[in-house]
């Protein structure tokens, strides 16, 4: 009962703000029969709590978003149109001068009828008019990019919402482009060249489209989180004598791969000389980093110097991911997975602990062929390694994960043992969902493993909130 009364306590406690703005906001009408005469709109304001200027003037409004319209004969107002798509308003918050009405996240922006296009449309029993004002979608936002290490002049394909017309890409080291830029009719995606000059420091795209601007994560370019990639950054480490490590002679540097072509040496985790992997078995190849730092010779894994200070220790580790890039010429699927292993302990089959299995070609429960026609970039937050993934941590706690291990090596198994969906999910529900292994001869190359931010920086459609 006393998260009843509790859930009561603060519905009635917003009813009472909601009245007293209701107050300020509006003051006492006298009682008279002012309805239906002339409609004017002399200013439109932008109500947001959360902003440092929460009652703004502005001259443009985006779906879902709170207005405080000022003018006049709003007394008697029968119906609102916004693009032509009638909007509900609560006459509660309507007096002569002041109104309050959302923008509905139904009203229509590039299907609107082209007359009605950016207009607010109010009608009495008497008037019906309309008033030019500008009504854009939803902010944009880019969820991720096709290839976050590309070389100059390959292209690349950036994925988000409201990414509609894109007019401007700037890269990291303020390089823009503004040519060349093809967008999804959708604002669903959109494909730009990469120029010279980008900053090797890294950082976020930042774009502009009609809909406004948009950040990327800060992970583009990002090469000072390179932990591996087999042409001088890092260590490759290899030991012993069994038949699944990989050593340099398994590596390869033949030009592969269309659009985004592979850089130098990357890893074949099916090397050359082994023509297939059988069913039911794990650790078929592996292959590591150097491992535990030896200072003299500067050799090793130093994960907290060279990270931190760029991602530092006390970053909440959902602000964390792996990347690393891959090709896979022909269709992969039905069988094999990639194990990545955050220190080197496993045996091989593990759907816990410090490591996380990456099977691209299983889909929402479903087998769909995974297949590149270049090289693209997988992010895998750190939050979906299996000891990370249920907890309040931060980079720290993995930095200390690797320090107190014996063996600090990184690195990648492939694995070809059967599995369940539940492995996938962890939902109990999933157990009787089961995906056989089968013998596979796939090629599954990877490259320039690194540590990169998945931090976006705020973008706000006014300069002085940024």
């Amino acid at each position: 009962m006393k998260d009843i009364f509790s859930i009561k306590y603060r519905w009635a406690t917003i009813a009472f703000l909601g009245l007293l703005l209701v107050s300020v906001l509006f003051p006492a009408c006298e009682d008279d029969d002012t309805t239906g005469g002339p409609i004017t709109i002399s200013k439109i304001y932008l109500e947001n709590a959360s902003s440092t200027v929460p009652d703004r003037e502005v001259t443009f409004a985006r779906l879902g978003q709170l207005l405080r319209v000022e003018g006049s004969g709003f007394t008697g107002l029968k119906e609102l149109y916004i693009n032509g798509y009638s909007t509900y308003f609560n006459p509660v918050f309507v007096s002569d001068n002041s109104m309050l009405v959302s923008v509905s996240g139904e009203t229509p922006i590039v299907d609107a009828d082209p007359e009605l296009r950016n207009t607010i449309q109010m009608v009495n029993d008497n008037y019906n008019v309309t008033f030019d004002f500008e009504i854009r979608a939803e902010a944009p936002g880019i969820t991720s990019i096709s290839n976050t290490l590309p070389l100059a002049g390959e292209p690349i394909t950036v994925y988000g919402s409201g990414l509609v017309e894109v007019n401007k890409v700037v890269f990291p080291g303020n390089v823009e482009v503004t040519t060349g830029i093809e967008s999804d009719v959708d604002g669903e995606f959109f494909t730009v060249t990469v120029p010279d000059g980008v900053s090797e420091e890294g950082g976020s795209l930042f774009i502009e489209c009609s809909n406004g601007g948009a950040y990327s994560p800060a992970y583009f370019n990002f090469k000072n989180g390179v932990i591996l990639d087999f042409d001088g950054m890092g260590s490759h480490g290899y030991w012993g004598t069994a038949a699944s490590m990989i050593k340099p002679e398994d590596l390869a540097s033949a030009g592969v791969g269309v659009g985004n072509v592979s850089q130098g040496t990357y890893v074949p985790h099916r090397p050359t000389r082994i023509a297939s992997f059988p069913a039911a078995k794990n650790r078929n190849s592996e292959v590591w980093t150097y491992g535990n730092y030896n200072e003299e010779e500067n050799l090793g894994d130093d994960w907290r110097g060279q990270l931190t200070p760029y991602i530092p220790a006390s970053t909440p580790l959902d602000e964390v991911a792996f990347q690393f890039d891959i090709y896979v010429p022909e269709a992969w699927s039905e069988s094999g997975y990639l194990k990545v292993c955050l220190v080197n302990g496993f045996n091989g089959g593990e759907w816990s602990g410090l490591c996380y299995n990456y099977v691209p070609w299983v889909v929402d429960g479903e087998v769909v062929p995974f297949q590149t026609e270049g090289w693209t970039t997988v992010t895998i937050p750190l939050t979906d390694f299996y000891s990370f993934a249920d907890g309040d941590f931060t980079f720290a706690d993995v930095l200390t994960a690797r320090e107190t291990s014996s063996y600090k090596n990184f690195g990648f198994y492939f694995e070809n043992s059967d599995f369940t969906l539940k492995n996938i999910t962890g939902k109990d529900s999933d157990s009787e969902t089961e995906f056989p292994s089968a013998e596979t001869s796939v090629d599954v190359y990877t490259d320039n493993w690194r540590i990169v931010s998945l931090v976006t920086p705020a973008y706000s459609d006014f300069p002085d909130e940024e």
